[in-house]
């Protein structure tokens, strides 16, 4: 059996051989002596050398909490999304009651002979930037806080008028329009009644103008 041929580095290659492990080494002693530096005059580690380290360093640094603290809450997020305020006092729904909602606008169109600008309660059609409701009093007085599934993105509006054509478990909506009240159209839907949380009386609307 032919012995196999022993392989050998030309001296060419083990030169450059020699030559890269001295470049290395070099390199390794400049990056150490700059690093050195870098960290004695701005006392961090420069961005070369972090990235050449082969430690894991940590994403974030939790101290750790003195003994029977708790961790700090968010305290910005309501934790009870049903909470509400309106007049500047906390609000909570009272009852839902069915009721067939029609709309109206503060022009002679719907108003006639009394579209001057204000309302039963005297407040001008502008209150609450035009969102106000009109209701047959009987069934939801003046001061009623209502919200009105789809109308003023569901926020809480006050029953500020009453109409003619108002009775029993009617709602006329104002829109500042004709044109945005014959887009509402006519509807029988869930409106919900709220109340002050304290137990307070609704606010008599004549005397808040």
């Amino acid at each position: 059996m032919l012995n196999q041929p022993k392989t050998r580095q030309t001296p060419g290659i083990a030169r450059a051989s020699t030559t890269l492990e001295i470049t290395a080494f070099v390199l390794a002693a400049v990056v150490t002596a700059l690093s050195a530096m870098y960290i004695k005059g701005h006392g961090t580690t420069p961005a070369l050398v972090q990235l050449a380290s082969t430690e894991t360093i940590p994403v974030q640094s939790i101290e750790a909490l003195p003994e029977g603290a708790a961790p700090l809450e968010d305290e910005s997020v309501d934790s009870n999304a049903d909470v509400r305020w309106f007049n500047g006092k906390m609000v909570r729904p009272a009852k839902t009651i069915m009721m067939k909602v029609t709309a109206y606008s503060p022009d002679h169109r719907s108003c006639g002979i009394h579209a001057d600008g204000q309302t039963a309660t005297l407040h001008s059609v502008f209150t609450n930037d035009m969102k106000l409701v009109a209701a047959d009093t009987r069934v939801l007085p003046f001061g009623s806080m209502i919200t009105v599934p789809g109308y003023d993105s569901d926020r809480i509006v006050p029953v500020l008028d009453r109409g003619g054509a108002i009775k029993g478990n009617r709602l006329d909506l104002l829109f500042p329009t004709h044109k945005a009240a014959l887009q509402w159209g006519v509807k029988t839907i869930p409106i919900t009644v709220w109340e002050y949380a304290d137990g307070s009386p609704l606010d008599n609307p004549r005397k808040l103008r």
